[in-house]
């Protein structure tokens, strides 16, 4: 039997949802999705997941929980520096503690403007942490 796929479009249609509100669930990792050419696929077995534990937290008596994102954009030197300021916060990234749960974080390096721009999403304590961690790099 074939697995039946669906685009970010018609789950929005399905749960009456903004498509970018699909989208965000795609990038925060609480909706499984394969990107194909540019577009985003949700097979039927990881919708069904996505909707059994999409639940309103009250009914599951869980408190509320923040998720911070930001974007930071750092005038660079050179190339050079902005690796050396990504390589800084991957590592940190990857050394965190278990306890600030799931974390993400990309980069890109805007070669005419000598800026690197990070884009770093996580628990408010993490991002309090990397913020810091990254002021103190920075102003050394």
């Amino acid at each position: 039997m074939q697995e039946k796929f669906y685009t970010v479009e018609d789950i929005s249609k399905m749960l009456d949802m903004h498509p970018k509100t699909i989208q965000r669930y795609i990038r925060e990792g609480k909706l499984r999705a394969a990107k194909v050419g540019k577009a985003w696929r949700i097979s039927g077995h990881d919708l069904s997941l996505f909707m059994e534990s999409a639940s309103p937290m009250q009914e599951q008596g869980e408190s509320r929980k923040i998720f911070v994102t930001s974007v930071v954009d750092i005038d660079v030197h050179s190339a050079d520096d902005a690796m050396n300021i990504s390589n800084m916060l991957t590592a940190s990234l990857n050394t965190k503690p278990a306890e600030f749960g799931r974390t993400s974080m990309s980069t890109q390096y805007l070669d005419q403007d000598k800026k690197l721009r990070i884009m770093i999403s996580g628990s408010a304590a993490f991002m309090e942490i990397m913020m810091s961690l990254l002021g103190n790099y920075i102003n050394d």
